[in-house]
């Protein structure tokens, strides 16, 4: 810790102990330096920023399609799938598909993906609620 003292001066006891005078806070006032050997420095923002990068988890967006007239069978293997994906740390993104006459009849649709929410109420919170698009109503959930 030296304190507050003039550039020239501060380059001159950089360049006696053989090492780089380096701005590590530009934006404050005055201006911090460091005396240091900046190479390094340098390796040591690296290695810092490759441990950062290694412990960060990418989260998933995985998806789950639907038809409105599914088997109560087929629903609660469905269910499993979105639980295994939620229990993983992924996004599920839950497709309804309205083909032909089921467009019509929407409110089956909706019916099921709010029985999906109710199930996983505890684990889950809803991102997008039930929207419908075009001939597909979607709805994103995600580990609470």
């Amino acid at each position: 810790m030296v304190g507050v003292i003039g550039t020239a001066e501060a380059i001159k006891l950089a360049q006696e102990a053989g090492l780089d005078l380096v701005e590590v806070s530009p934006n404050a006032e005055p201006p911090v330096c460091k005396i240091l050997d900046f190479g390094k420095y340098k390796y040591e923002l690296q290695k810092k920023k490759a441990e950062a990068k290694k412990k960060q988890k990418v989260v998933e967006v995985k998806e789950v399609q639907l038809r409105p007239m599914i088997d109560p069978h087929d629903f609660e293997i469905k269910c499993k799938a979105i639980k295994r994906f939620i229990e993983e740390g992924n996004k599920v993104k839950i497709l309804m598909r309205f083909r032909g006459r089921e467009l019509s009849h929407q409110n089956i649709g909706f019916e099921l993906l709010m029985k999906i929410k109710d199930q996983f109420e505890e684990l889950t919170k809803v991102d997008h609620s039930p929207k419908l698009e075009g001939k597909q109503m979607i709805m994103v959930i995600s580990p609470k």
